[in-house]
């Protein structure tokens, strides 16, 4: 009889956790951080917590200042509360974020992680629901904003505290040795470019936000950064939209494709803690696609 109660439970709660599934939107920022670590409803290094950022929105809290091998657990964490078993996640990064996810699907999306309860603790894990694994995690598809998995050269010229461990992984070649960027395990990567720039973008090449420029922003393929630009500028190739090689034959990373290219130069690379910048037009598509 009280074996038949164990099945039973055991029966009852597996029910639970299948009508309980849902979609989640993870927000993973990039270097500087400011949201408590583990605490995924602390939205401060994105903007007011009440904006509408896709559904049952998480953030992704890191220390934003350590190097991505030391830090990527967290985004391991969270992918493993939300996006296993029958739940599934829609991502979205910002800068270095885009470094962070690119280094766990690589090194991690492979292997094999125990489905979880949907309800983390303080530190930011959640318990196992019926010990079984799955492969990889359940991603739609992952949105980048200002994405740094390319390096900036800003990293390159000292531009950025050298103190800063993370900086080294910035440096363009660092950042582009650091993991396949084409084993994306089959995660379409939406990449949105800024190109406002600043009075220091001489430092960077062709278009850039002001942090990073379009090679890197643009998911553009190959072991340096070179100069892509917009159609109206004809001092270099273009970065093109969608998954097409860019002008001049680079290609860009498997499964990276350009969703918005500023053309107007409207969009810088800080939120501004107000959802502002080349995140804008990401976190509306958010709000509008994960659902």
């Amino acid at each position: 009889m009280g074996r038949q109660r164990v099945l039973f439970l055991a029966a009852s709660l597996a029910v639970a956790l299948a009508a309980g599934a849902t979609n989640h939107s993870l927000w993973v920022h990039g270097r500087g951080g400011g949201g408590q670590v583990g605490n995924y409803a602390d939205f401060s290094s994105w903007g007011p917590a009440t904006v509408n950022a896709g559904v049952n929105k998480k953030s992704v809290n890191w220390d934003g200042y350590s190097r991505i091998s030391t830090q990527d657990f967290r985004l391991r964490n969270a992918l493993d509360c939300f996006c296993t078993g029958a739940n599934w996640c829609y991502v979205a990064v910002h800068s270095a974020g885009d470094l962070m996810i690119g280094y766990v699907l690589d090194l991690y999306g492979g292997s094999q992680r125990f489905k979880k309860i949907p309800l983390p603790g303080a530190d930011g894990q959640c318990t196992n629901s019926d010990g079984t694994t799955q492969t990889g995690w359940n991603i739609k598809w992952v949105d980048v904003a200002g994405g740094a998995a390319g390096g900036s050269e800003l990293a390159n010229n000292g531009s950025w505290a050298a103190s800063d461990p993370l900086v080294s992984d910035l440096k363009t070649a660092t950042a582009r040795a650091l993991y396949n960027h084409n084993n994306t395990r089959g995660v379409m990567f939406h990449m949105y470019a800024g190109a406002k720039g600043t009075f220091y973008s001489g430092l960077l090449p062709g278009q850039d936000d002001d942090a990073v420029a379009y090679h890197s922003s643009g998911g553009v393929s190959g072991s340096g950064g070179a100069s892509f630009c917009n159609p109206s500028d004809w001092f270099c190739d273009d970065l093109t939209l969608g998954t097409a090689l860019n002008q001049g034959g680079r290609a860009k990373w498997a499964n990276h494709s350009v969703r918005l290219r500023d053309d107007a130069e409207a969009y810088g690379h800080s939120t501004g803690r107000n959802w502002g910048g080349i995140v804008a037009p990401m976190r509306a598509d958010m709000e509008l696609n994960a659902r």
